[in-house]
């Protein structure tokens, strides 16, 4: 293991620990949600994850405790039954993180010269897999206590960045036609499902130069979008129908206009910001009712990756690559714990075409089905990206504010349900030329 990875395990962890120090042990245990695990669970799972990959895959040691596996898998237990499982106490659950980190950071891992742990450890891929497990967690638990009764984080952490191109609010730019290459064979750290890299080919489209804000789709609210069945699909229709939707997640209007409940405070709706806590649904009919259309997973990371204005193209792991002299804050929304930027606060970090915020501002859902990319082999594990396709997933790309920078990229795929709000999910549109 090298000290970045290191440095990297370290930097995960503290974030994870940091957020949860705030809270009781009566608010880690508890289930503030049937859609969400209790926070508990999260903490101790992250532990389990790191100990089957770096210690048990890696042939470094047996299992902590044998019951874990039942206990702490994902895949056996859906979370709204996770209360009821004989899970580790908060003191408990720290010090087995603890535990494992020891194992982890005092082990000297030989050539094994055996296929599969050789190509966990090519170029520290599996370690990068466990920093970027971990991050994911703090995003879903980011999520969790978002959904607190009262989260005890209030969210005034600061206003964010204000937009400095304020014209590109209403800018839609022009993706010529011709191939790009979706995918990587070049990441080392990339997902199965990012692999392997083919060559796609696109017609000309226009895509909306930032997402879609607060204010944007307040204007569909007032003209009676929620109430219009001719911008729905039927499926949405019949969802917004049975949820009572009128309004994105966490929203309620007041005489002085919309507000919506940030980590147990309210407060107005930043009019500039990304339109967050929105499901496929609802970014589906806006654009219809807009006189758009939702980007296809490929139009999307065309407009967020390919470079193809420098002699020989290029694909971009980040928008900016390439863009000197500029800070994180610069490039991604980075400066508050509890929200995004508003939208255009981040020239720098455009994409070779222009297209702005297009890493960390909100999860962007997209009109594709999740699937894996031609020739998709599955590594190291079905669960992680297989069983998962078809068309009850639909694609999100781009990472959110609660997402870190080391667990996204231009050619990174998210999936979930689409009546799914609770995730910071936002999207932008594009339209055919």
């Amino acid at each position: 293991m090298t000290p970045a990875v290191l440095d990297d395990l370290t930097a995960a962890r503290a974030r994870t620990l940091d957020l949860l120090a705030t809270f009781d042990d009566g608010a880690l245990v508890a289930q503030h949600s049937p859609l969400m695990s209790p926070l508990v669970w999260d903490l101790a799972h992250i532990a389990h994850y790191e100990e089957l990959w770096l210690v048990r895959e890696l042939g470094v040691g047996p299992a902590t405790e044998p019951r874990f596996d039942d206990v702490y898998d994902a895949f056996k237990h859906p979370r709204a039954e996770r209360p009821s499982l004989d899970v580790l106490d908060p003191d408990g659950a720290r010090a087995f993180g603890a535990a494992v980190r020891r194992r982890v950071t005092e082990a000297e891992i030989p050539p094994t010269g055996e296929p599969r742990v050789d190509a966990l450890l090519a170029a520290d891929f599996v370690y990068r897999m466990v920093v970027r497990h971990e991050h994911q967690h703090v995003e879903t638990m980011l999520a969790t206590i978002q959904l607190m009764d009262d989260a005890g984080v209030p969210a005034g952490d600061g206003p964010g960045r204000a937009c400095v191109q304020h014209r590109a609010i209403d800018d839609e730019i022009l993706i010529p036609a011709g191939p790009f290459v979706m995918g990587t064979d070049t990441d080392p750290w990339a997902y199965d499902n990012e692999r392997p890299a083919h060559a796609v080919e696109l017609p000309a489209f226009l895509i909306d130069a930032t997402p879609t804000t607060n204010a944007q789709f307040v204007e569909f609210i007032e003209a009676g979008g929620y109430d219009d069945p001719t911008h729905w699909t039927d499926a949405g229709w019949k969802w917004r129908q049975e949820a009572a939707l009128t309004h994105p997640e966490f929203w309620s209007h007041h005489p002085d206009g919309w507000h919506r409940r940030r980590y147990g405070r309210d407060e107005p709706v930043p009019s500039r910001e990304p339109v967050q806590h929105v499901c496929w649904y609802e970014a589906d009919a806006y654009a219809r009712w807009a006189g758009k259309r939702l980007p296809t997973e490929a139009e999307w990371e065309k407009a967020a990756s390919w470079d193809a204005g420098s002699g020989d193209a290029v694909k971009r792991p980040v928008p900016w690559a390439g863009v000197t002299d500029a800070t994180p804050a610069d490039l991604w929304h980075a400066g508050r714990r509890f929200g995004p930027d508003e939208v255009g606060a981040h020239p720098d970090g455009a994409s070779p075409y222009g297209v702005q915020d297009l890493l960390g501002g909100v999860w962007e859902w997209t009109a594709t089905d999740f699937d894996g990319h031609p020739g998709f082999a599955s590594f190291p594990y079905r669960e992680y990206s297989e069983v998962f396709f078809g068309p009850e997933y639909k694609v999100l790309r781009g990472g959110a504010w609660a997402t870190s920078p080391r667990a996204v990229s231009t050619t990174f795929r998210n999936w979930d349900y689409p009546i799914r709000r609770q995730i910071f999910s936002g999207f932008r549109c594009a339209r055919d030329v």
